[in-house]
C-alpha cells in the first residue's frame, strides 16, 4: 500500500513538474493581472505611452514615417453557433447553472456584434486609431501646421481601409488646412503585407510547438462543473470537452474588441488561459519574429517595407511635399518590419525555449500596434531620427545613437538590417 501511494505520489509531482516547466512566473502574473492579455494579437491596443526624452539641442521635428496595424477587429465567427447550441441543449434538459446561462446569453451578445462579418473592425478599433492618431498630433504639432500635405497608403483589406479613415480624420480635425493622399490597391501590397513564403520560411516552427506542447494536459473538468450541473449528462451532450472549452477561449479572446464589460475569461481555468496564451505566443513570434532558429530566412521579407520607408523619408528630406507617410497594415507585416530594423522588445532575437521570458504578444503585436520613426533636422541640415513602437521610445539593437534614442539618419541608412546585428 505504502509503495504504491508512493508510485502515485511521484506520478503526480511528475505531472506537476511537467506544467510548471511550461509556466513563466512573469508572463503568468501579467495574465493574472489582466485575463485578457492572453489573446496576444487579438488583444485590444493598450494605450500606455511612454515619456519622451527630449531632443538634442537645436533639433526640430519635420517629418513622420509610419506603419500602423488595423485595430480591434472580430475573428472567424465558427465558434459562436457550436458554444451556443451546447449550451442551449444543456438548458433544454435542465443541467445548466446559472453560470452557463451567464455565458449563453454573453456569447450570443458576441455573436450579435459579429453578424455574420469575419475581420470586420469594431467600432472599438475606430477610436483605437482616432486616439493614435490624437496623441501623435499633440506629439508633434508643428509637424502638421499650416497647409501640409499627409500620404496614407492602406492594405486592400477592409478593416485596414477603415482604419486609415479613422486615423487620417482625426487629424484632419485638428488642422482644416491639412490635405490627404490616400490610396490602396494591390500594388501596394508588395510592402504593405508581404507574407508570402513566410510559413514556407518557418515550417520548423510546427513540429517545434507540437513536440513542446505534447502531453501538456489542461483542467477541462473545471470548466464542465462551472457550466453544468450533471458531468455525466454534460459529456454526452459535449463528447469532446477540450474543443469545447478551446472555443469558449475563442470567444473570450474576442469579447473584449467588441467593447462587451463582461470577462469571459472568468470561466475558465488559469492553466488552459496560460497554455492558450503560451502555444499561440510561441507561434507569432516563431513564425514572424527574429527567432534564432528561423528569423535569417522569414525578416528578409520586409525589405520591401524597408525600402518604402527609407525611399519616401529621403524624399521628405530632401523637401518633398509630405509631412507624413502612414501605412495601415496587419500584424505580420509589423512584426517583420520591427524585427528587421532591430527594435529591441519585438525585434529580440530569442531561442524557442527563451519566448514566453521575453516576448509577450499582447504586448508587441496587439491590435492597432504601430511602428513611427520621427525625424529631426537642425540649422546645419544634420537628420535625425527617433523609433516609437506602440507609442513608446525604443533603440535599435546593436545600432549606436547619436543621443539617448535619436539616431544619425545616414548610420541608420548605412546599417538597417538590425536582424543581423
Amino acid at each position: 500500500m505504502k509503495r504504491s501511494l508512493a508510485i502515485l505520489f511521484a506520478l503526480i509531482l511528475g505531472a506537476v513538474a511537467l506544467q510548471a516547466q511550461h509556466l513563466d512566473p512573469d508572463a503568468a502574473r501579467y495574465l493574472r493581472e489582466d485575463n485578457a492579455r492572453a489573446a496576444n494579437n487579438i488583444h485590444s491596443y493598450e494605450a500606455v505611452p511612454g515619456p519622451e526624452t527630449p531632443a538634442p539641442a537645436g533639433f526640430r521635428p519635420f517629418y513622420i514615417s509610419h506603419y500602423g496595424r488595423h485595430g480591434s477587429r472580430s475573428t472567424s465567427g465558427t465558434f459562436y453557433p457550436r458554444i451556443i447550441e451546447a449550451l442551449t441543449s444543456a438548458k433544454n434538459v435542465g443541467i445548466l447553472t446559472p453560470q452557463g446561462d451567464s455565458l449563453l446569453r454573453e456569447v450570443e451578445r458576441a455573436r450579435d456584434f459579429h453578424d455574420g462579418m469575419d475581420g470586420r473592425l469594431t467600432q472599438r478599433g475606430v477610436r483605437e486609431h482616432r486616439d493614435i492618431a490624437e496623441r501623435m498630433y499633440a506629439r508633434y504639432p508643428g509637424v502638421f501646421a499650416g497647409p501640409v500635405r499627409v500620404r496614407a497608403i492602406g492594405s486592400t483589406s477592409q478593416r485596414c481601409l477603415i482604419s486609415m479613415n479613422s486615423f487620417t480624420v482625426a487629424l484632419a480635425q485638428k488642422n482644416a488646412d491639412m490635405r490627404f493622399y490616400l490610396d490602396t490597391g494591390d500594388k501596394f501590397m508588395d510592402y504593405i503585407s508581404n507574407t508570402r513564403d513566410a510559413n514556407r520560411l518557418t515550417a520548423g516552427t510546427d513540429q517545434l510547438l507540437a513536440d513542446w506542447a505534447r502531453g501538456w494536459e489542461v483542467d477541462t473538468v473545471s470548466l464542465m462543473q462551472t457550466l453544468f450541473s450533471s458531468q455525466k449528462a454534460a459529456r454526452i451532450l459535449i463528447p469532446d470537452a477540450a474543443a469545447f472549452q478551446d472555443d469558449v477561449i475563442r470567444a473570450a479572446e474576442v469579447a473584449e474588441d467588441f467593447d462587451m464589460p463582461e470577462n469571459l475569461y472568468r470561466y475558465l481555468p488559469f492553466d488552459a488561459i496560460y497554455r492558450r496564451w503560451s502555444v499561440q505566443n510561441h507561434y507569432l513570434y516563431m513564425h514572424h519574429c527574429n527567432s534564432a532558429e528561423f528569423g535569417r530566412e522569414r525578416i528578409p521579407l520586409a525589405q520591401s517595407a524597408i525600402d518604402d520607408i527609407i525611399t519616401k523619408a529621403d524624399e521628405a528630406i530632401a523637401g518633398g511635399e509630405y509631412a507624413a507617410d502612414l501605412r495601415f497594415g496587419h500584424d505580420y507585416p509589423l512584426m517583420a518590419i520591427a524585427s528587421y530594423l532591430g527594435i529591441e522588445g519585438v525585434g529580440d532575437r530569442l531561442r524557442f525555449d527563451e519566448v514566453d521570458a521575453h516576448w509577450y504578444g499582447w504586448q508587441n503585436i496587439c491590435m492597432g500596434s504601430n511602428l513611427q520613426l520621427v525625424f529631426y533636422r537642425n540649422d546645419a541640415r544634420e537628420v535625425l531620427v527617433k523609433f516609437f513602437y506602440n507609442e513608446k521610445e525604443c533603440r535599435l539593437r546593436g545600432l549606436k545613437p547619436y543621443q539617448g534614442p535619436y539616431y544619425r539618419w545616414e548610420d541608420f541608412k548605412a546599417d538597417p538590417a538590425g536582424y543581423l546585428r
